[in-house]
């Protein structure tokens, strides 16, 4: 990392700014995801917060992505995280998709995601009005006060509590519609009436955060909004404020507003020539570069490409085509995707096939047999691992 000097603006004002390359910032992304090497010391709520939030559209991926991060770690602590000792919380988070959370950051993130800009994609004819979403949500945070309730039998008190028109099925979805109440489903989860709660059977069920969690209080926008910017910029700083509305799904503007206000709790770095935040004081990197041999889940390079990393450097080569156009398990090595691969089970059996897509040398390669045993410790089977071509396409 370098200092540097610059002259800002008519002013004449005199302004040192450290300057990095991509190298650095690579390096500095995968510490702070304990990429470069698991944690030691941790627990599956600190993974969760340095990652600011875990994309988990698929639960298996994100017990996989998380227990990586911690040495000797297997998905049973994940799942106790969540569903024992409540440190976790799986409900919805950033673009409105499903997350795991820290409990105890939960009111700060309620804070933050309730007050980021929306715009209302369904037609006027079966748009929910203000006043309806309001009641909807109370509905759903009463039925679940005392109750984990299938998406069927939450409809149901829904519509008992609000009437008729709230079980109207008006909502295209799959090959059938849905009721008009599902419009809020993802608002009552951001509002904080509503979390995951453990599948029964085969089913999943909903309940509402304030059952595990009784000092559960929402964080105010004023100062949610700041700490949110904080917590991205740990996990995925230097960033831009253009690179923090993608994460979220909001308007740039908006997002360059906010960081105007926070100009005193922010510090600018340059990065081969584009300007770039940082929390002020938050500029160390690692002293080498990037390393590691890494099997990352589903998702999990999705949320640390939406987050930062410009994807032709993340997705070199052959993966820009290979690889980025869908949702693959990548090959991660030394910070960069470099190839893919699938997983199959079968009783106590693991089959793992990767498909490089450089050469690796023999230590790379050592490595990966290496994250092949890890992967099938943490997923309590025996991996067998196969070098060859991957031929099922990503997860939708």
């Amino acid at each position: 990392m370098v200092v540097v000097r610059e002259i800002c603006g008519f002013l004449g004002k005199v302004h040192w700014m450290r300057r990095m390359n991509w190298d650095e910032l690579n390096a500095r992304r995968l510490a702070r995801h304990a990429l470069d090497a698991p944690a030691k010391e941790a627990r599956p709520a600190d993974i969760v917060t340095a990652m600011a939030g875990t994309h988990a559209q698929v639960l298996s991926a994100a017990e996989l992505g998380i227990a990586l991060r911690i040495e000797g770690a297997t998905r049973a602590d994940v799942r106790a995280a969540l569903w024992q000792d409540r440190s976790l919380v799986k409900t919805y988070g950033p673009r409105g998709t499903v997350h795991l959370l820290p409990a105890a950051e939960l009111g700060m993130w309620i804070g933050a995601l309730t007050a980021l800009p929306t715009v209302d994609p369904a037609p006027p004819g079966r748009r929910m009005t203000p006043e309806q979403t309001d009641e909807v949500v109370a509905a759903v945070g009463d039925a679940l006060s005392d109750a984990e309730l299938t998406i069927d039998e939450l409809t149901a008190a829904v519509v008992e509590r609000t009437g008729p028109w709230a079980g109207e099925l008006v909502m295209p979805a799959f090959q059938g519609m849905w009721p008009r109440w599902r419009q809020a489903h993802h608002e009552a989860g951001i509002r904080g009436a509503l979390c995951f709660g453990p599948n029964r059977g085969r089913k999943v069920t909903y309940t509402n955060p304030h059952r595990w969690l009784p000092g559960l209080e929402p964080m105010p926008a004023e100062e949610a909004l700041p700490r949110l910017v904080h917590r991205y910029l740990n996990a995925y700083g230097p960033s831009t404020p253009q690179r923090f509305a993608h994460w979220l799904n909001t308007p740039v503007t908006w997002a360059n507003e906010l960081f105007e206000r926070m100009s005193g709790e922010l510090e600018r770095v340059d990065v081969e020539g584009e300007a770039n935040w940082v929390t002020a004081g938050d500029t160390a990197v690692p002293a080498g570069p990037p390393r590691g041999v890494r099997l990352l889940p589903y998702f999990d390079t999705y949320a640390y490409r939406v987050g930062n990393q410009p994807a032709p450097i993340l997705y070199p080569g052959e993966a820009a085509e290979r690889v980025r156009p869908a949702n693959y398990q990548v090959l991660l090595v030394d910070g960069v995707v470099t190839g893919l691969w699938h997983q199959r089970r079968s009783g106590r059996k693991l089959a793992l096939t990767v498909e490089p897509l450089i050469a690796l040398t023999r230590a790379q390669r050592a490595e990966l047999d290496a994250q092949a045993e890890r992967v099938g410790e943490i997923l309590e089977a025996k991996p067998e691992l196969t070098i060859g071509k991957v031929t099922v396409g990503g997860h939708a």
